[in-house]
């Protein structure tokens, strides 16, 4: 990668340590010769992101899924640091992030594109996701029934809690804890997984990356559609839910050894640490 002239730093300062993290950052960008822009504001508003090489996170997971969706808009890599709990996504530590930012800085990093998912209830403009679509009732627990279709043919008649529509990359999320697969995020597919389905079988589905999905409320009460946990729609049963695997792909700067299971092993405790004392 070239290197940086100008990066964007967004922190959640809600996030012990974080601003005075990205203070040292910032100096060290400064020091380089590469302009900084800073914010502490969700969602990001659209095109702050305009006119710079990459993004820098300070916070967790969940701060970087709200800038995802310009990130990958306007194809800008974001650098994820962790100021958080588990960190799939923000993978540099606060050590790795000072040792490494001059090097970041010169362009010295890896890029991993992350498949994106593209979704439209109706409405011209289309919500991207990163992690996963979450559909539901709008207001409780209720049981909703939901139909889905892939390419013009009936997949399932779902009763259930909700539907879980995941890319690889959130598949360590939401998808994991309904029982859902670990998928590389290499993959280019999309998984769903019923939420505490009304039947004795639960089975995620996986699709191929060209899918046209749509989901179509046979329930009485308005549902809810929760894009990566943080933007929320509501539809009735007027117009169905279409998902498909955004054009767009989200740039993700990692280290050069990034090793994505040894992540999953490290976070989750997989294996008892078996593995890693082979």
């Amino acid at each position: 990668m070239p290197p940086l002239r100008q990066i964007a730093f967004v922190v959640n300062s809600d996030k012990a340590g974080a601003s005075e993290l990205a203070g040292e950052l910032m100096d060290i960008a400064r020091d380089a010769g590469v302009r900084v822009r800073r914010t502490a504001g969700l969602p990001l508003r659209r095109g702050y992101l305009k006119g710079c090489d990459a993004c820098c996170v300070v916070g967790g997971d969940g701060t970087l899924l709200g800038v995802a969706e310009e990130a990958a808009r306007l194809q800008v890599p974001i650098i994820g640091v962790n100021r958080g709990s588990l960190g799939f996504l923000t993978t540099f530590s606060t050590e790795e992030a000072r040792a490494c930012f001059p090097e970041l800085l010169r362009g010295s990093f890896r890029l991993d594109r992350r498949a994106m998912l593209a979704c439209s209830t109706g409405r011209a403009r289309q919500d991207l996701a990163l992690n996963d679509v979450l559909i539901k009732n709008e207001k409780n627990s209720r049981l909703v029934r939901l139909e889905v279709w892939a390419d013009g043919q009936l997949v399932n008649d779902y009763q259930c809690d909700g539907l879980i529509f995941s890319t690889p990359t959130g598949s360590t999320a939401y998808n994991l804890s309904a029982g859902g697969p670990i998928v590389h995020p290499a993959a280019r597919v999309i998984a769903l997984t019923p939420i505490c389905p009304h039947t004795l079988s639960n089975r995620t589905v996986i699709f191929r990356d060209s899918v046209q999905l749509r989901v179509v409320n046979r329930s009485a009460d308005r549902l809810l559609v929760a894009l990566d946990g943080q933007r929320n729609l509501q539809f009735g049963t007027e117009a169905p839910v279409k998902i498909t695997l955004a054009r767009q792909r989200l740039p993700l700067a990692q280290r050069a050894d990034y090793a994505h299971f040894s992540v999953v092993r490290t976070k989750l405790n997989w294996g008892g640490g078996f593995a890693e004392r082979k």
